[in-house]
């Protein structure tokens, strides 16, 4: 069965320009499937002097000709999913095609408020730095058992059974912490209506993935943030609540391991990271962090936190190849480093004087590895106007190819701007 499909996978902490390279792709695509997370997750798309912000839509929703797919392994706010549809039919994208999975599980207004009291009860050293969007809390329903799907919101009857059941446990929960709690009538109506909106674009999207396949039409498959914050694979407690490696696509959309095709991992060209947690590479010079911050806009899409910023930390994607199955990469925000002299690269950590070469899984362990650098010249020139390979100085041609001998991945693609025509691609691979 000769498929052709494309994973795009975040590589460090999320953030990297997934979804700018996942529209790059997905011009080449007639499905693109979002296969984990939720409305946490946020991405930045622009072309046509035009730019569109989306949390929870795939990539593809701009182009009429794809089918745009919310897989089962989703969480979903249907109420900000209304208003990220009428958003977009606002801004001129009116011809689209989107599914959403019947079995995907739906975020309430008490999974949102539970997610924050979680947070706010914990001593400082142990806040995760949570999007409070309600994300965990839905997850964790839906392993107990407890949650709402999609397809719940169709049934009046079953709707309004399991929201009583819910509120019957959390109410207590709330009244015991001295919280808001919610009654039947402003959740059931609202969230009624929100399916009924939805009506027609509810399906099985299992079989739907599965049929676009197995007629070897293009799927893409993008997930939300990175590998670090996988839920198994990730620097665990400070991670998401689902696995946005590709080995957990077949999981999450209902389909095969065997009609998945190449993992492309999206990278920058330096590292940051959102929230707590270790961070080996992270920059000390916060003159040249606050610098590379301003100069790459890493201001959270969704929360609008300040990312913090480090070198290239080749132990982290080492990690994020082996656990996803990485066979290309793309490198996003190369023209952020021009004009610096010197860049370095962590290709090692320092744990207890001896030299190791893996993210320990213990979170505080992790904490207290010392990065060990290389460092390599820099390019003053612009880059922003480059079409190819060839066209990038010395220097920069240098660095990628630097980040390819290291990592024993081939570089499919970089970028050097926020749009379209900025992509260059090095090897075809969708």
């Amino acid at each position: 069965m000769n498929t052709k499909s494309l994973a795009i996978v975040g590589t460090q902490w999320g953030d990297e320009g997934k979804g700018k390279i996942t529209d790059y792709y997905a011009a080449h695509a007639e499905m693109v499937v979002r296969y984990q997370g939720g409305n946490n997750a946020g991405h930045t798309i622009k072309f046509d002097n035009k730019e569109f912000s989306l949390n929870l839509l795939p990539s593809g929703i701009f182009n009429p000709n794809i089918t745009n797919v919310l897989a089962s392994g989703t969480v979903i706010d249907v109420i900000q999913l209304v208003k990220e549809i009428k958003r977009i039919e606002e801004q001129g994208i009116k011809d689209y095609q989107l599914f959403i999975s019947d079995k995907a599980h739906v975020i309430f207004p008490y999974h949102i408020q539970m997610d924050g009291m979680f947070e706010d009860l914990k001593t400082e050293e142990n806040k995760i730095g949570t999007t409070r969007k309600g994300i965990g809390p839905t997850y964790s329903d839906k392993a107990l058992r407890d949650g709402i799907r999609i397809c719940d919101l169709l049934n009046a009857k079953k709707l309004s059974s399991k929201i009583k059941d819910n509120l019957a446990i959390k109410n207590k929960i709330f009244t015991a912490f001295g919280l808001k709690t919610f009654t039947f009538e402003e959740i059931y109506q609202p969230y009624y209506d929100a399916g009924q909106f939805l009506k027609s674009k509810i399906t099985d999207t299992s079989r739907l993935v599965e049929n676009f396949l197995k007629a070897n039409k293009k799927v893409l498959f993008e997930g939300a943030q990175g590998v670090m914050l996988c839920l198994d694979h990730g620097t665990y407690p400070f991670v998401t609540s689902s696995s946005p490696t590709s080995s957990s696509i077949p999981y999450n959309v209902g389909i095969s391991p065997k009609l998945l095709s190449n993992t492309l991992g999206v990278v920058k060209a330096y590292s940051t990271r959102v929230g707590a947690g270790a961070f080996p590479s992270e920059l000390q010079d916060q003159m040249l962090a606050n610098d590379i911050r301003i100069k790459g806009n890493e201001f959270g899409t969704v929360t609008k936190r300040p990312r913090r910023i480090g070198w290239f930390d080749a132990v982290i994607l080492r990690h994020a190849i082996r656990t996803s199955g990485i066979d290309f990469i793309a490198v996003t925000l190369l023209d952020v480093l021009s004009g610096l002299k010197e860049i370095e690269i962590v290709d090692s950590y320092l744990l207890e004087g001896k030299k190791i070469d893996f993210v320990p899984s213990d979170v505080e362990i992790f904490e207290q590895v010392e990065p060990v650098t290389f460092k390599m010249p820099g390019w003053e020139e612009d880059i922003t106007q480059v079409k190819s390979f060839d066209e990038l100085p010395q220097n920069a041609k240098n660095y990628l190819l630097k980040l390819e001998e290291i990592l024993e991945v081939k570089i499919s693609t970089f970028s050097v701007g926020p749009d379209r025509s900025q992509t260059i691609e090095i090897k075809e691979v969708f």
